[in-house]
């Protein structure tokens, strides 16, 4: 019954299918998954280990797990469904030199494809899929292979459990497929055991894995630094407001130069860099990232080059994390200014973060109001830090996915 409603809404989608593969970002994509002549086109070798990841971050998410399998001859299947997750997948993991692993990367065909896999997976130990991932179909062709099959970093939002109660015996059917579930978090947990999961335990978030790294050392200034992390349209001014006041309280007390603290302000999106630019400069004087680098006097600097986040919280003093004091946007990564122990404070808005702040210490969650009297107290806030053993948990999860074997 499923596999027919599967053919009979491909059937409708297809040509809605077939004019959405002219767009760039889909013209592999959409052919990979949907057309017959490349859905079911054979695997190279049957895998030991078949992972799927939906997208980019999903598939970032899995290189620790790689990684720490390298030295182990498996072969070995990874599966996506994007564009931008293909790719990146295919540049960590394929044809590496350095690795024992044979790794494949293919588009996840649609549900309807998946059976014909089938031959191709005699040798299959287990499936290991992220998050929401939740195609029955996927799940059914690996236990029919008597795959140990684990759901990982699985979470469900607040906002799309009732979407998923409406459908709950659909979700049980797909979690009777399904041998073991790691959580994101206890509320997660407790989300997926009511549409029916089963031997379900709360992990964490695989991104605690991935040890923060650093492209570039910079030499701390000889001032406080208070950088305002992946900031969102409405908390720039929230921030420069704060600082503005603390500013005024450090120049009232005789502070020499020196001391004058420095704001380091990294807007989350860079279509925005000038916008935030001509803000900051209506409150302080202001140089770019790019241009002065940290050798400036200014009491500002807006950074506007990417991939600079972790070498700038590594000579920080606080970090403030955005996207958290805003309603709708839902927090960002605490683990990277934590695993440098920077004082780190956010706004309350965190429910896409809960399972990694979970795994933070000494962090301070505050309303946009209370942002200028935490600042004026920053000398006070204690240092944050990862309070997890990091190699402990990989060990286990590694171990869980080859007890699958």
């Amino acid at each position: 019954m499923y596999f027919l409603s599967c053919l009979l809404l491909y059937l409708i989608a297809l040509p809605l299918l077939c004019i959405t593969a002219f767009r760039a970002k889909h013209r592999d994509s959409i052919p990979a998954r949907f057309s017959p002549f490349q859905a079911l086109k054979k695997l190279e070798k049957s895998p030991n280990l078949w992972f799927h990841a939906c997208s980019y971050g999903e598939i970032r998410s899995l290189e620790p797990l790689l990684k720490a399998l390298d030295s182990k001859p498996y072969t070995i299947l990874i599966t996506t469904i994007t564009h931008t997750g293909f790719n990146e997948a295919k540049r960590l993991y394929a044809n590496r030199q350095d690795s024992s692993l044979c790794v494949m990367v293919r588009y996840l065909p649609f549900e309807i494809f998946l059976p014909f896999w089938a031959k191709n997976l005699h040798e299959i130990q287990a499936l290991i899929v992220t998050e929401a991932e939740l195609w029955k179909m996927l799940f059914y062709v690996a236990k029919s292979h008597n795959a140990r099959t684990l759901l990982i970093n699985a979470r469900i939002s607040q906002r799309s459990l009732k979407r998923y109660q409406r459908f709950k015996g659909f979700y049980q059917s797909i979690f009777a497929f399904v041998d073991e579930v790691l959580a994101q978090s206890s509320v997660d947990k407790e989300r997926l055991e009511s549409l029916g999961a089963k031997n379900v335990s709360s992990f964490g978030n695989l991104k605690m894995l991935n040890t923060p790294t650093l492209s570039a050392t910079y030499t701390k200034p000889n001032r406080p630094i208070f950088c305002a992390a992946s900031t969102h349209k409405g908390e720039e001014k929230l921030i420069l407001e704060s600082f503005q006041a603390l500013c005024a309280n450090t120049q009232s007390q005789e502070n020499t130069p020196q001391e004058t603290p420095l704001l380091l302000i990294a807007p989350r999106h860079p279509e925005r860099f000038k916008e935030v630019y001509e803000l900051t400069q209506s409150f302080f004087q202001t140089t770019l990232f790019s241009q002065h680098k940290l050798e400036s006097n200014a009491q500002a600097i807006v950074i506007d080059t990417l991939g600079e986040l972790n070498n700038l919280y590594a000579i920080s003093d606080v970090v403030i994390l955005c996207g958290s004091f805003m309603l709708n946007i839902g927090g960002h990564n605490p683990l990277e200014p934590a695993f440098f122990h920077t004082k780190l404070i956010s706004g309350e808005h965190i429910f896409n973060q809960y399972a990694l702040f979970e795994s933070v210490e000494n962090y301070v969650l505050i309303p946009p109001q209370s942002l200028q009297d935490t600042l004026s107290r920053w000398q006070e806030l204690p240092k944050s830090s990862i309070k997890l053993d990091l190699a402990h948990k990989l060990t286990t999860l590694i171990q869980k996915i080859e007890n699958a074997n």
